[in-house]
């Protein structure tokens, strides 16, 4: 019997689908663990990108610093964070954050610079102040790329939280792991499949989002650069 017969054979496994281990209750662990990390990335980068693009204050130190944390390696980060925290959700979290702000905050930088400057004269004469021509003008302008980030990273936080399963927490990476520790390949397998399926489907309800919330003649700006 191949791995792909066994992989198969568990999914249909009603056994699975129930309990603290089931897949349902694990999926929930994951998005859990996922969501929590992105909005913490969030709430760092989105007002930082936002100052930064429309300021142009510290764009080289803020760029340059969210592509050096592009090179953290995640799992030393995590051995480094169970040193310091220990056991528990921290570890997780911290890799995950660090992960996910440098697409949000270079996306959301880049979203509002790109902006054409006519845009910003004309608010500027009309009387607008700097919070206006901010939140009225650069960020209806900048949405695509802004949710281009947040959608990168969204991606990248779901594919790599299965890490949460190294500090001994749960999420799909339990099966990766137990799996492995067991010699139980069908179950790190099912695994391995449950966290792509995972990604593609965050891809697309961004996709989706974006389609709902950004002018049809903003995408088609943003198509055209």
């Amino acid at each position: 019997m191949n791995i792909v017969t066994r992989a198969a054979e568990w999914f249909s496994d009603p056994a699975n689908w129930s309990g603290d281990d089931g897949i349902p209750n694990r999926v929930l662990e994951h998005l859990y663990y996922s969501g929590l990390a992105l909005l913490i990335a969030a709430l760092i980068a989105l007002p930082l990108g936002l100052f930064v693009g429309h300021t142009g204050r510290g764009a080289f130190l803020a760029v340059n610093s969210a592509g050096a944390a592009r090179a953290l390696p995640t799992v030393g980060l995590v051995g480094l964070t169970v040193v310091v925290f220990g056991i528990g959700l921290t570890p997780t979290l911290l890799p995950l954050v660090a992960l996910a702000i440098p697409p949000i905050l270079v996306n959301t930088y880049a979203g509002v610079r790109q902006v054409d400057a006519q845009l910003r004269d004309a608010a500027n004469g009309m009387g607008m102040t700097g919070p206006q021509v901010l939140f009225q003008v650069e960020l209806p302008v900048a949405l695509p790329l802004l949710i281009l980030g947040l959608r990168t990273a969204a991606v990248q936080i779901v594919s790599t939280a299965t890490i949460a399963a190294y500090v001994g927490l749960g999420g799909l990476g339990r099966y990766i792991f137990d799996g492995l520790a067991r010699r139980e390949y069908e179950v790190m397998v099912g695994g391995a499949v449950l966290s792509v399926l995972l990604a593609l489907g965050t891809e697309a309800l961004f996709v989706g989002v974006q389609r709902l919330i950004v002018s049809p003649g903003v995408q088609q700006r943003a198509l055209v650069k």
